[in-house]
């Protein structure tokens, strides 16, 4: 059984569904509830400005390679996905990284194995500066900068900040693309591979 949480989210999908659905018993018009949730656009909700009460965990898992799940099986409807991820959050508390699910009225916990998003296309822009746009697996589109900042850990795995503070893993083909194309450059830290995007540098890892 979808939970309310669910039904609270379709709404932004109308556009794409097309659909009622059933609500307390009867039937409630979407653009209603999609009122309340800041339309139908393709905008991103503005969750920052949300402060429901939590209200539990829900049975929403995202896999390694970015797959998400509901009540254990696989959600291949990538509307909804891109719907669900539309309003996702992530809190770090005393070091504890957890995911939720927001709604103006309603906040659940998720499951997030490793980061939400994999990084999988990339590709340089046709500007002055030199700079590379980057896309998701849930088609978020962006340049690596500044505010999208490539990180590496201690282990050698790379992510990037798509929005907020939501981490997208660079899969390991864009790694050795990048690797390729990355100048060898000797800082305090060492010999480092480095990439450079508008205006910024970033590393790969030591050598």
């Amino acid at each position: 059984m979808i939970s309310k949480f669910t039904y609270r989210l379709l709404p932004l999908a109308y556009r794409i569904w097309k659909i009622e659905v059933l609500v307390q018993g009867g039937i409630m018009s979407l653009d209603k509830i999609s009122t309340q949730l800041g339309g139908t656009d393709t905008k991103m909700p503005p969750v920052e400005t949300w402060n429901p009460p939590y209200c539990g965990e829900i049975d929403i898992q995202i896999k390694n390679n970015g797959d998400w799940f509901y009540g254990g099986s696989v959600i291949k409807r990538l509307p909804l996905v891109k719907l669900f991820a539309s309003v996702l959050i992530k809190e770090v508390k005393h070091g504890v990284v957890e995911h939720f699910l927001i709604t103006p009225v309603e906040k659940v916990k998720i499951q997030v194995d490793d980061a939400p998003f994999l990084l999988t296309q990339w590709r340089w822009l046709d500007t002055d500066e030199k700079c590379m746009q980057v896309s998701t697996n849930l088609d978020d589109e962006f340049t690596l900068d500044e505010n999208h900042p490539l990180m590496v850990t201690e282990s050698g795995d790379l992510y990037v900040t798509v929005r907020r503070n939501l981490l997208a893993k660079v899969h390991r083909n864009v790694y050795y693309q990048w690797a390729d194309i990355a100048q060898e450059l000797v800082t305090e830290n060492g010999t480092e591979l480095i990439l450079s995007s508008a205006g910024c540098q970033f590393t790969l890892g030591k050598l």
